[in-house]
């Protein structure tokens, strides 16, 4: 089974831990410049249309109660290791994708006892870092990301083996891996929306609108993806 574990709102849930007079309220991390953009925004201020990548001025024009904080850079990578320490304890073997994002293999489990070893570590992140972590399990990396960004924030939901499809299939098809805004629209003009739409597809037909790589568009929309935790990819910097 294989975990990904994303922790909620990175950037501003550590502002919040240290100084908790800001729980509760519209806060966004960003620079100082006129060029400043949303580094995180907390989900108080996500409620206003605040998100990631967004000019800040424009956070401050959707949110007026928006409390603007500046990044502390020192304290990311602190929280980070702590972080990544708890994911590799008993010989876990851990995937890196950013500071605060990570797959973590747990090796050949049942559902169970994955679910339990999930919870185990989110509860040991938020008692030793005080941050609240969201994941999702699965014997499939995309299946278990998916299911992390759905059970947002704080959740874990585990995907049974078996259960890929089922789990996948009312949810757009905009979800699977590799597929971007310009696929989107040519799968729709084929009256394909959902992801169970796309498997429900024959070879034949999508290849007819991917060539060779709809097959394996299919098998993921199948919930069947072979990629395994890569151990020594690089953690990216901020």
């Amino acid at each position: 089974m294989i975990a990904h574990f994303d922790v909620d709102a990175f950037y501003a849930s550590v502002a919040v831990r240290d100084d908790p007079s800001l729980r509760g309220k519209p806060i966004a991390v960003a620079g100082s410049s006129r060029r400043a953009v949303v580094l995180t925004a907390s989900y108080e201020a996500r409620a206003f249309g605040v998100h990631s990548a967004m000019p800040l001025y424009r956070a401050l024009q959707s949110c007026p109660g928006l409390i603007v904080v500046r990044p502390d850079y020192g304290k990311y990578r602190e929280a980070s290791r702590q972080i990544f320490e708890i994911f590799g304890r008993d010989g876990r073997a851990v995937e890196g994708l950013s500071f605060d994002e990570a797959f973590v293999d747990f090796g050949e489990c049942s559902a169970e006892a994955a679910e339990r070893t999930a919870e185990t570590i989110r509860r040991e992140v938020h008692d030793n870092v005080g941050l609240t972590v969201s994941a999702g399990v699965s014997n499939a990396k995309m299946v278990s990301k998916i299911a992390s960004d759905l059970c947002k924030p704080n959740g874990l939901r585990v995907v049974a083996p078996g259960e890929e499809a089922e789990f996948l299939a009312p949810l757009p098809v905009r979800r699977l891996w590799g597929i971007g805004p310009k696929t989107v629209p040519r799968l729709n003009a084929r009256g394909v929306e959902t992801i169970g739409e796309l498997a429900a597809l024959t070879d034949n037909q999508a290849r007819s609108i991917f060539g060779s790589w709809g097959l394996e568009l299919r098998q993921l929309a199948l919930g069947h993806d072979t990629r395994r935790v890569e151990t020594e990819r690089e953690t990216k910097s901020i």
